[in-house]
């Protein structure tokens, strides 16, 4: 690889060349982490904590159910839909040392999402959690999935804590909708893989172990085909960016980001295993009080989080009582970090916070500022090691040196191979090697990147992609809607929220009723927060909705 411009800005600690092939899969960093940090602390949860040694112990388990009960073989597709409670990184552990494929599956989806995803990519198996169990049954008949374990929150915890969790969840909350489905309990999973050993396949370092789903311009999830290498590369580079400040074996992450988000999977769960840290799963971090009597209870030295998140917590009262002298790093990232929130965080902690860019299709960090006090605000960083960035104008010639605008474009072994089953999408984004990533942005002099716009037409809310045909497919269904469309607007909490624009067919069609119809259909952040009537949609000469023009309308 060239010499680039960015590579004279790293702090002296980064290494830049880096030896991706060292392993043959991520199961041999799992092995080299078990080795190295055997009684260390892996994950917490509730309190409870799981060793390295009792992650090896517990997924193999989970693998042998896979492989001895289930008869599942290499390749084979298993759903996890799950919230940050421990049996994730057990079940995760435990496909890929089975030798399947994960498909990470939003736990707050509903059935219709479910349901896409599930028959896309061929899942046949599917851990999920008890609350939405009743979703899973009521489109089971339209998937292939054949094998159903449903566990509850606290199905990890020591037997008190498990009992009065589940209960209070269930019958307390009713949080647990009745459901009806032949499946297996988590204590079934692991007694019966208590039974037998399970036989690791051959698993090369090319072949899948993630199909990680995204969002498509033409409003339908994709998964991207996401190797053991693009993500054994992708954890080297996070590890030799944080090699500043980050000590192996002494470090504590703060994951309150879903460990199926690919931030949170890549970096919390994966990244820091090979600093031999210990993550402290936050299960509900909306919930901002019970989110800081953690934070005070732990000794935490990372933590990983997006704009909103770190805006909420900023703002609140009782963050003057977390002490932060422990804190080397917090990064920013899934969505852009606003000045202001940098400065209030920095006010409120002491602490910095740094950005970071990525995409699912880059397993997913492109780039991220140092975190050795040299970062720019504003900027996203530089291009991490092996990793190289351009960008292009509309006619795809190379800008970059001329510091202008242009689509920011990626070519590094942490970019995906392909969407699954989907060669005309990955046509339109894997060019000649280049991932098109459909940011607009430009390099400084000094080889920082700032984004300054989106080619596409990509809703950002709270660090998840929303995609405007998916909203607008749905409404389009409604019976007293003529036409519909939908945009991102800004929101000081969110980043972005959806707005939609609707030809009312019926005149007595109103807000309410358009919410709640896409509340039916879509997962919360999808719902439109604004609804405006429009007499006309406005639209290209051959059909296309005009979404600036959407944009520049005031009311």
């Amino acid at each position: 690889m060239q010499e680039y411009i960015w590579t004279k800005n790293y702090p002296a600690a980064v290494t830049q060349k880096l030896d991706i092939d060292q392993y043959k899969n991520i199961l041999d960093v799992f092995d080299e982490s078990v080795k190295k940090y055997r009684n260390k602390m892996a994950f917490s949860n509730f309190g409870a904590e799981i060793s390295y040694q009792q992650l090896d112990v517990l997924s193999g388990q989970f693998a042998s159910y896979l492989q001895n009960t289930l008869g599942l073989k290499k390749g084979d597709r298993i759903a996890i839909q799950l919230p940050n409670v421990l049996q994730y990184s057990i079940v995760m552990f435990g496909a890929l040392r089975a030798g399947l494929i994960v498909v990470n599956t939003n736990p707050l989806y509903t059935a219709p999402e479910m349901k896409h995803q599930f028959n896309d990519s061929g899942a046949t198996t599917i851990v999920i959690l008890a609350q939405f169990a009743h979703l899973l049954e009521k489109i089971l008949p339209e998937t292939k999935i054949q094998n159903i374990v449903v566990t509850s929150v606290g199905d990890q915890l020591p037997v008190i804590k498990k009992t009065l969790i589940n209960f209070v969840l269930k019958k307390i909350k009713k949080m647990v909708p009745d459901y009806n489905l032949k499946h297996h309990t988590w204590s079934d999973c692991l007694t019966l893989g208590s039974a037998k050993t399970y036989l690791q396949p051959e698993i090369k370092i090319t072949d899948t172990a993630f199909l990680q789903y995204t969002g498509g311009t033409t409003g339908v999830s994709k998964g991207a085909v996401l190797s053991h290498k693009n993500i054994i590369a992708n954890m080297l580079q996070i590890c030799s960016w944080m090699k500043p400040k980050l000590i192996e074996g002494e470090e504590i992450s703060l994951a309150p980001l879903p460990l199926y988000h690919i931030f949170s999977l890549t970096v919390c769960c994966l990244a820091f295993m090979r600093y031999g840290a210990k993550n402290i799963l936050i299960t509900n971090p909306r919930d901002i009080p019970a989110f800081i009597k953690i934070m005070r209870k732990e000794k935490f030295t990372i933590m990983a989080g997006v704009n909103t998140l770190f805006n909420a917590l900023a703002n609140h009262p009782d963050i003057a009582k977390v002490d932060f002298t422990e804190v080397k790093v917090c990064v920013a990232g899934a969505m852009a970090l606003q000045k202001a929130v940098k400065e209030n965080w920095n006010k409120a902690t002491g602490t910095n916070v740094i950005e970071g860019y990525g995409l699912t299709e880059s397993s997913p960090v492109v780039c991220c500022n140092p975190i050795d006090g040299t970062d720019r605000v504003g900027t996203i960083g530089l291009p991490v090691p092996e990793t190289e960035v351009k960008i292009i104008d509309d006619d795809g010639i190379d800008i970059t040196n001329k510091h202008e605008a242009g689509e920011l474009c990626v070519r590094g072994p942490q970019v995906m191979s392909s969407y699954y089953n989907r060669q005309d999408e990955t046509d339109k984004v894997l060019v000649d090697g280049w991932l098109l990533t459909g940011d607009i942005a430009f390099m400084d002099k000094d080889g920082f990147f700032k984004i300054v716009d989106r080619k596409k037409d990509m809703i950002l809310v709270s660090g998840f992609n929303v995609y405007p045909n998916e909203i607008e497919d749905v409404l389009s269904k409604h019976p007293k809607i003529l036409e519909v469309a939908a945009i991102g607007v800004p929101d000081e909490h969110s980043g972005e929220v959806v707005k939609v624009y609707v030809v009312k067919k019926d005149p007595s069609l109103n807000e309410k009723e358009v919410i709640a119809y896409t509340k039916e259909f879509l997962t919360n952040y999808k719902i439109p927060k604004h609804v405006e009537f429009i007499n006309e949609i406005p639209k290209t000469n051959v059909g296309k909705v005009l979404r600036r023009a959407l944009r520049d309308l005031k009311k």
